[in-house]
């Protein structure tokens, strides 16, 4: 595990999965992004079952943020998401929306907003999906999402989507 880094930026990574266990995916991911070298993980959401929106074929997803404080810059993050996304099984072919083992979202980068080929922040339809919004809200309610509001004004909007908080002990 990495030490508690005094400098850096707080980022927020989203993470899901509905394949392979997706508790135990998600808890790996946990662990993975703990390993992240100029980076520390200060706070880790509980765990959320949401349905899929989108494509309806498929299992219930789990969900949770981590907020981390890293001093790499963002598309070297970036990078090392999809690595660990990878390591974890994770195929990105096909459409959007579909299973995965794990997905790992940049959602949020300090107060920054990127537009670039690779990356776009604070993550596209951040601002209107509650499996998403709910976990950042357990983690800091006033937190502002560049361009869209803070979490708690934005999750009103979003109160029609079903989000079950897990019992930790029913895990």
């Amino acid at each position: 595990m990495n030490r508690p880094l005094r400098s850096g930026i707080r980022a927020y990574i989203g993470l899901g999965s509905n394949l392979a266990d997706p508790v135990s995916q998600v808890r790996s991911g946990f662990t993975a992004l703990a390993r992240i070298t100029q980076s520390h993980v200060e706070a880790c959401s509980s765990l959320y079952r949401t349905a899929p929106i989108g494509r309806q074929d498929q299992p219930d997803f789990i969900n949770a943020v981590c907020r981390l404080r890293t001093t790499l810059v963002p598309a070297v993050l970036m990078r090392t998401l999809l690595e660990i996304e990878q390591i974890h099984g994770r195929v990105r072919e096909g459409e959007r929306g579909g299973p995965r083992t794990l997905d790992l979202d940049l959602l949020l980068y300090g107060g920054e907003t990127i537009q670039t080929a690779e990356l776009t922040v604070p993550h596209p339809r951040l601002h209107e999906r509650a499996f998403v919004l709910y976990p950042l809200f357990e983690l800091e309610p006033a937190l502002l999402v560049p361009g869209h509001g803070t979490v708690r004004q934005l999750l009103e909007d979003c109160s029609g989507q079903p989000v079950q908080k897990l019992d930790e002990r029913a895990e």
